[in-house]
């Protein structure tokens, strides 16, 4: 997710479209010079059942008597590791139908999107964020160098706090965005933080998305 040469944001692909392509289990976060979209949780996708083999290897084991979370909107995102502190606006659909992302003109501002699954509850929950923005580098443009074992923090407005051990960073075309493997039900609370990543040119932008995958293991 960044935005073009001239500060302007891209056009961004309409619901429908977007959700046709959820149901196929290939939803993308578009992300190239004619696409400026938040992905948002894929309700769809997020039904599917992953196994295990579909994963990153060595995903973390949650305390057996971990609290699994209510749904509350997100105030925060934290990943130490990287410096990233930064608020969460929801993103949903504007008045034409259309998604809505964070501003790109806003460096340190992350998306979750108002209709999915909360940090904490079960299911695969997404913040979204933009790499780069005409004035340089945005909230996740060290995403790529999170590694396993990183934790992520959460602030929901309910006052409390979920936090995500990071198991897995992938990279993935957006051309093949693998919808159900991402956003799928593990059968624990899991994060998935995206933003732009892979090759990059002027002509398509960037080529993929990076992935984090991160499993809660602790609410407070």
């Amino acid at each position: 997710m960044g935005e073009d040469e001239t500060g302007q944001s891209r056009k961004r692909s309409p619901w429908g479209a977007l959700a046709l392509v959820m149901l196929t289990g290939l939803a993308m976060v578009r992300n190239g010079v004619n696409t400026d979209d938040g992905p948002p949780q894929p309700t769809a996708a997020s039904a599917v059942a992953v196994t295990a083999g579909q994963l990153p290897a060595n995903p973390p084991s949650p305390p057996a008597d971990m609290e699994v979370l209510e749904h509350s909107s997100v105030q925060r995102v934290r990943i130490p590791t990287i410096n990233v502190d930064a608020p969460v606006m929801t993103v949903g659909l504007d008045a034409e139908g259309w998604i809505d992302a964070p501003p790109p003109q806003d460096r340190n501002l992350a998306g979750w999107y108002l209709n999915g699954i909360s940090p904490g509850q079960r299911g695969s929950s997404v913040i979204v964020g933009h790499v780069d923005n005409a004035q340089g580098p945005a909230v996740f443009y060290g995403l790529g160098s999170v590694k396993p074992g990183n934790q992520i923090e959460v602030e929901r407005y309910d006052g409390r706090t979920a936090v995500f051990e990071v198991y897995g960073v992938e990279v993935f075309s957006k051309d093949a965005f693998p919808g159900a493997r991402v956003y799928g039900d593990t059968g624990y609370p899991e994060l998935r933080v995206i933003t732009c990543g892979g090759g990059y040119s002027k002509a398509g932008g960037y080529e993929g998305n990076v992935v984090v995958f991160a499993r809660m293991v602790e609410a407070r």
